[in-house]
């Protein structure tokens, strides 16, 4: 099984709409029995609260949900059971390798890093924009789930 983190500041924008969008993909592909996705923060300013409104209502118009998640935060073991831990942009690399410690594994990653447009994800905690942090996230999906099957038998 390929066990994947998605990180990002607070685990309530980002990385869940990265978790529920990646798993939708791997389902709809017949490959979710495979995986095990995750999310989770760097910060502990949003830990226990439910997805920001503006995913929950971006991936809605999708058919995904995300019921039952509330931010979650990296822990240091966490490294040890996953094959993958993705970041949304260069601060959360910074702030994941402080929790973990060394990356002895090259397990941590920047999600647009597998794409062909190398990038950081904006913030739409900030920027209030859902749609292009949607369209960014899914090039990153599609180009993470291409690289680890071209790399894996699933």
């Amino acid at each position: 099984m390929i066990k994947i983190l998605f990180i990002c500041h607070g685990n309530i924008c980002r990385s869940p709409m990265a978790e529920f969008l990646f798993r939708d993909m791997v389902q709809k592909r017949g490959l979710g029995n495979s995986f095990f996705i995750a999310s989770a923060a760097t910060s502990r300013e949003d830990i226990g609260n439910p997805v920001h409104r503006g995913t929950v209502r971006k991936l809605k118009e999708y058919g995904i949900s995300t019921a039952g998640k509330y931010a979650a935060l990296l822990r240091k073991k966490d490294y040890d059971d996953y094959n993958y831990i993705i970041g949304m942009e260069n601060e959360n690399i910074r702030n994941i390798n402080r929790i973990i410690g060394e990356d002895k594994e090259c397990k941590v990653h920047r999600l647009l890093d597998f794409s062909d447009n190398p990038r950081n994800i904006e913030d739409p905690w900030y920027t209030g924009n859902f749609d292009c942090t949607y369209v960014a996230i899914l090039e990153g999906c599609e180009a993470l789930l291409q690289y680890i099957l071209e790399r894996n038998t699933v």
